[in-house]
């Protein structure tokens, strides 16, 4: 029988306790994951004695999974309690970085080690990310408190990648690189017990048995169903050119920070955390300017502030003594933009898309823009080798410019030009 919240289109008995709960579990994952943003890096060229090519390839690993598995994940999500797919995607990251910790203080971590349990953690990552992004919308029916979880998610998700690099950055000076692996790990550990306390158990949409090729057939539906949309898939397209490219300054940056600019763990963290300042102005504006611009105008405005806040950090942080403020007012300004974008487009996936098609609609995004941050980080790699560091700043920092047009077509073309908005 449906309980009164429910039939009333607003929440359930318990959300806003395991709304908490999947709050706390997600930004402690999230936190977790961003700080190897720092950490990783380092441990393969101050321990390992690798080169910076090689250390940008420990994203690419990282991310890896989500092109042979992003897709696939979606359509077992579907069919699968999602909490339970978020505690075992937790617990893959709990063990490789528990492996990569014990590796490296008992001396036989080596390199093609460390890039094997990088990715065996990304192929946690796929089934999270998935799960938790689809899972929200069983808590909240109103589109209101849906956008307000999505904003806290994403204010979450924001301030992890700015802060997890930040406060790694204190953590190595004072306890190394493999002080941060424990850390770590603590992160992913403690996350995991809070998505335990969640009490509500979803039960997933009715689905057909599964037969031979269901997988197939059940990631088509939601392919199609994505690519025929006239919001969504302009959407997704921006997003996976924008993330292509700001892969590659995100995996150039660290490196970036210490050989050209020649700055501290301290402050190379500093530098890298500097978005910590722009995602919450972002995420708390976006709720506004939805309601004043429409979800079409407002992610249009947020893609270009984002594109000028990226191209500002070359420009800006030049070798030399104002290079690391340079590269710290271009990351809260592009980050500000991001704020806004990210809840928004996933507030209007959410609400656009049938409860049934949830998980393959988040494979397919997870796919398109984490995928993408695979191939920016080889391409980072690419171009670091062949150019140099700045090389591969520069050309992913103009390579955003090309998510602007990819976003301006179809449906948000329409609205963002109809005088009606």
């Amino acid at each position: 029988m449906t309980s009164a919240p429910e039939a009333a289109g607003g929440a359930r008995p318990t959300a806003r306790r395991d709304f908490g709960l999947l709050w706390a579990g997600q930004s402690m994952s999230l936190f977790a994951d961003h700080f190897m943003t720092l950490a990783l890096p380092l441990l393969a060229v101050t321990v390992l004695g690798g080169s910076p090519a090689q250390a940008a390839l420990l994203p690419f690993a990282l991310f890896l999974p989500f092109l042979p598995l992003g897709l696939p994940a979606g359509a077992i999500v579907d069919r699968l309690p999602r909490r339970t797919v978020m505690l075992v995607g937790n617990g893959v990251q709990m063990i490789a970085f528990g492996a990569i910790w014990i590796s490296a203080v008992t001396g036989v971590l080596s390199f093609a080690l460390l890039f094997a349990l990088v990715l065996l953690s990304g192929c946690g990552v796929v089934f999270f990310q998935v799960a938790y992004t689809s899972y929200l919308p069983g808590l909240f029916r109103d589109p209101g408190e849906l956008h307000s979880g999505n904003t806290r998610l994403a204010l979450s998700e924001s301030a992890a990648k700015a802060v997890g690099p930040m406060v790694a950055g204190p953590v190595i000076a004072v306890l190394g690189v493999a002080g941060a692996l424990v850390a770590n790990t603590l992160s992913f550990a403690a996350s995991f017990v809070t998505l335990i306390m969640i009490r509500h158990r979803e039960v997933p949409p009715a689905m057909p048995a599964p037969e031979r090729g269901w997988i197939r057939r059940d990631v088509a539906t939601g392919l199609r169903f994505v690519l025929r949309h006239p919001v969504l898939e302009p959407v997704l397209a921006c997003g996976t050119v924008y993330v292509l490219f700001l892969s590659m300054v995100e995996t150039s940056l660290v490196l970036y920070c210490r050989n050209v600019l020649g700055l501290s763990p301290l402050w190379i963290g500093i530098v890298v955390g500097s978005a910590a300042a722009g995602y919450p102005i972002g995420n708390l504006a976006s709720a506004v300017l939805i309601r004043r611009l429409g979800s079409p105008r407002a992610l249009m405005l947020a893609a270009t502030v984002s594109v000028l806040g990226i191209v500002a950090m070359p420009m800006l942080g030049a070798p030399g003594a104002l290079g690391a403020l340079g590269l710290i007012v271009g990351s809260v300004v592009h980050c500000v933009g991001e704020g806004v974008f990210s809840p928004t487009s996933l507030t209007l996936r959410q609400t656009q898309t049938p409860p049934e098609l949830l998980g393959r609609v988040a494979a397919v995004q997870r796919f398109l823009l984490w995928g993408a941050v695979a191939l920016g980080s080889l391409l980072a790699a690419a171009t670091t080798a062949l150019g140099g560091l700045q090389a591969a700043m520069w050309t992913g920092a103009l390579g955003t410019i090309l998510c602007l047009p990819a976003l301006l077509r179809r449906g948000i073309r329409t609205a963002t030009l109809s005088r009606t908005g």
